[in-house]
């Protein structure tokens, strides 16, 4: 299949641009003009569009400046292309293009571990296979488990920093995308970067300007290596950029234009989507009072088979698997057992197991995180070692992705949280969310990203382990007991593809 079309990029003039996307050859095409400040890139689903909401993307911006002294800058990991966060595809290219010397593959976190050389292939596996970026993380002084390392491929799983001379973890993570912020609940994956809470409308902007700020400065220091922290020029000048981006797909290569016939796909429409904190909030703790309702994502209700316009037969079918994977997203059943942050939850009266939906963890309307912090621990973070994991329906999940090879780690101390009283040491490749409280409570909690712009940024999970939406689908089908048939399957892949 060959496709032809005609973009510009950031740093380019796209005021002017037309955009034709169209088979070659013959058949139907899109034509439309470019507004000032949509990006469009293709992907493995049709193409993804980057909206920045102030027009034309500055390259004089401090986002694309090289603060530091490695040479990185904000968009050496974050690029439109990749829904501003970058690919292993990516990767790859640049390792080949530049004999591992881009500034991408800095060994203070590009590496497997920060004493590989540039041109150890080998070294960088993680990064180039998984799109994984190594995160030293400090054990807390207080904490309330020890941890021990039982599998280190790479030998730098466990060990003392040099200069801070405190016990660290190497974990490893996707860079999560620097777009669709102004909808966030917490701010890096173990929410680290949350330090003023985003669980007030009446705050939350600011508390978010705050956030981010801290973000790009400790971002600077450690992924840049700068010797001095930014100045607030510089970082106002990365959030303002960064709260303009929004992301998301923008044409499907089967359906078409997913703003089309009354559909609400795309960046553009999503830079206008109502939020504030806590809406539709499961466990009921929206600031309106407005009762939870599963029905979260209704971007493509217009494309029921039912109302799909006749004069669009040829995308019709398409069209009509997206909207039938959104209505599956929302209601298609799912049996929750053993989750951190779900099961042992107060709030819930600490259901051993209970029914959901994909709603459950993804409330937010038509983006598809938890709108208020709510991490958890789906299983994701386990080991796929028959002899680390004991819940049947975790194993099986697990044995459905792509598992980078990681530090597995023991910790002990903790206590069952689905049994009051049993102690319990358990096995983890990322304990999460306790390596920045010290917490029991935190093991392996993570949250749950936005969901817009998937198609182009896989793989996917904090750990990059689900290669594609296939093997993504496959996990939860597993995990929660969802007995998808295979069409239901493909329907809820291509509603995925089509955030």
């Amino acid at each position: 299949m060959n496709w032809t079309i005609s973009i510009g990029r950031w740093g380019t003039t796209l005021a002017s641009a037309t955009v034709l996307i169209g088979w070659v050859g013959g058949g139907a095409a899109f034509s439309a003009q470019l507004p000032s400040g949509l990006t469009i890139a293709p992907d493995e689903a049709g193409f993804i569009g980057t909206y920045n909401i102030n027009g034309a993307v500055d390259p004089a911006n401090m986002f694309f400046q090289r603060l530091g002294s490695n040479g990185r800058s904000c968009s050496t990991c974050h690029l439109a292309e990749a829904a501003m966060s970058f690919t292993p595809q990516h990767a790859r290219r640049l390792y080949e293009e530049s004999r591992g010397s881009d500034p991408l593959f800095a060994a203070v976190d590009g590496a497997n571990c920060s004493t590989v050389a540039p041109r150890d292939r080998a070294g960088h596996s993680l990064l180039l296979k998984n799109g994984l970026i190594r995160i030293p993380m400090p054990v807390p002084v207080n904490a309330e488990f020890a941890i021990a390392v039982v599998h280190d491929p790479y030998g730098c799983a466990l060990q003392v920093d040099l200069k801070t001379q405190l016990l660290t973890a190497s974990v490893y993570r996707r860079p999560l995308p620097t777009a669709n912020l102004a909808f966030l609940s917490a701010v890096m994956f173990d929410g680290r970067e949350t330090i003023a809470p985003l669980t007030r409308a009446d705050t939350a902007t600011a508390n978010l300007r705050v956030d981010l700020m801290h973000q790009a400065a400790d971002a600077t220091l450690n992924h840049a290596q700068a010797s001095t922290a930014p100045t607030d020029v510089q970082l106002n000048s990365i959030v303002d950029f960064e709260l303009a981006n929004y992301t998301g797909q923008l044409w499907d290569r089967e359906a078409g234009l997913l703003s089309a016939s009354g559909a609400q796909g795309g960046p553009i429409l999503l830079s206008e989507q109502l939020y504030y904190p806590g809406i539709n909030d499961t466990l009921g703790a929206d600031p309106n009072g407005i009762a939870f309702t599963p029905v979260s994502m209704t971007l493509y209700a217009p494309w029921e088979q039912s109302t799909v316009h006749r004069r669009d037969n040829d995308r019709a079918e398409a069209r009509a698997e997206i909207a039938a994977g959104e209505k599956l997203f929302n209601s298609a059943p799912m049996t929750i057992s053993n989750v951190r942050g779900l099961n042992d939850n107060a709030a819930l009266n600490k259901p051993t197991t209970f029914a959901g939906t994909c709603a459950t963890c993804h409330d937010t309307p038509n983006i598809g995180h938890h709108s208020l912090p709510l991490p958890l621990d789906i299983g994701t973070g386990h080991s796929s070692n028959a002899n680390y994991e004991s819940d049947p329906l975790i194993a099986a999940a697990l044995n459905e992705l792509s598992l980078p090879d990681l530090p597995v780690f023991l910790i002990s101390g903790c206590q069952n949280p689905f049994a009051q009283g049993q102690a319990e040491s358990f096995y983890t490749t990322d304990p999460g969310r306790a390596l920045v409280t010290g917490h029991c409570a935190d093991f392996n909690r993570v949250k749950g990203p936005i969901l817009r712009g998937l198609a182009a940024r896989a793989p996917y999970f904090h750990n990059g382990a689900a290669a594609n939406l296939q093997e993504l689908v496959n996990f939860y089908n597993r995990r929660f007991d969802m007995a998808l048939s295979d069409d239901q399957k493909r329907a809820l892949v291509a509603f995925l593809n089509a955030l």
